[in-house]
């Protein structure tokens, strides 16, 4: 073969012919990376999903819909950075070098997180995944505690303020009853007053007819009588009138006494009538105020019915096979191994041999 260049089949002879020093020392490998891999410890793959504390909000858009309090993304960097690794050892006693791997993600178009470890223990890596959650738990919980006191410290505040309405509006209407007895009591007063207006013009009526009878007989004595029987009845005729004349302008007054205390009767029951519309104003706004401070408070009570607290979606199961190790792929990388050195080492005593100095390697 010195002088010529190898061909396929010089390669495939010294391949057939040094296959003992190829195939042993691999199947050996095999055999060590086969025990090797049967040794080492099985890690099972241990999972769960959380989904965070939600609450119903108001958007923008002024709808109301479910927000999470905390974003899913960022509890998940939090649990890849190890944020909880140290406490959760403390916490089950666990050397933190032999703490495993905590992997974290949030499942695409949803609030849920997946976290998982590996761990040939899965009772423990299963009471690390539940304390995981404990303290996740109770991160959100207390944020959602905080969102439930400013709810009941909303509705308390509407619930002092309806009351306060609800005392204005028991004044108003006490305002209201005490315009209406006003009301009434003018208006019996003004009857009262037309009626006594009434009899008054009819007895002013009764004095002028009264007058013009005594003027009437008057002028008859003067024709009829004597000049001394004249004068003495023309005296007592002229005080009868004067009497009556006197009596007629008192009645005139007190006539028009009455005509104002019935203007001032009708001005008090429109004054008081006008008062009550504008109580009854002030009333129907209040009671509207009131009305929408009760909206308030049942959005406030629905928007804390429907405060979720965190859960746990998914308990941490282990997964039914071990994830670790992978014996198939551990042997095979061995064989490939095995292949790829100890077939260049049989060409490389091939060719010492026939190349050497006179030695059969």
């Amino acid at each position: 073969m010195r002088g010529q260049e190898p061909g396929l089949m010089d390669f495939l002879l010294v391949v057939w012919k040094r296959r003992w020093q190829i195939l042993l020392p691999t199947l050996g490998l095999i055999l060590a990376a086969g025990l090797a891999s049967f040794l080492l410890p099985r890690e099972y793959d241990i999972d769960s999903i959380i989904r965070p504390s939600t609450i119903f909000a108001q958007n923008e858009a002024g709808t109301f819909q479910e927000v999470v309090v905390v974003d899913p993304r960022q509890i998940a960097g939090q649990i890849n950075q190890k944020s909880y690794d140290r406490l959760i050892a403390d916490e089950l006693k666990i050397n933190l070098p032999d703490f495993p791997r905590l992997r974290a993600e949030n499942l695409r178009d949803t609030n849920l997180i997946r976290v998982s470890l590996r761990d040939s223990d899965t009772d423990r890596g299963s009471a690390i995944l539940l304390a995981l959650f404990k303290r996740l738990e109770k991160d959100f919980n207390r944020k959602i505690d905080v969102e439930i006191k400013a709810i009941d410290a909303q509705v308390k505040a509407n619930e002092f303020e309806i009351n306060r309405k609800n005392l204005d509006i028991k004044s108003l209407e006490i305002d209201q009853a005490r315009n209406r007895d006003e009301m009434r009591s003018a208006a019996n007063k003004l009857k009262i007053s037309e009626a006594r207006y009434e009899n008054l013009s009819q007895e002013i009526t009764d004095v002028r007819k009264r007058i013009d009878g005594l003027e009437a007989q008057q002028k008859d004595v003067l024709k009829a009588q004597p000049e001394g029987a004249t004068a003495i009845s023309l005296l007592l005729y002229s005080s009868e009138v004067q009497n009556n004349l006197r009596y007629y302008n008192d009645l005139n007054e007190k006539l028009s006494t009455e005509r104002m205390a019935q203007e001032d009767y009708k001005l008090a029951m429109k004054t008081a009538e006008q008062q009550n519309g504008q109580l009854a104003t002030q009333i129907d706004r209040l009671k509207s105020e009131i009305e929408n401070l009760q909206s308030e408070i049942s959005l406030f009570n629905e928007k804390k019915a429907r405060v979720d607290y965190a859960q746990l979606v998914k308990a941490p199961t282990p997964s039914v096979f071990p994830v670790s190790p992978k014996k198939p792929f551990i042997v095979l990388m061995a064989g490939l191994l095995g292949l790829f050195t100890f077939t260049p080492l049989a060409f490389l005593k091939e060719y010492l041999k026939n190349n050497g100095p006179g030695r059969d390697v």
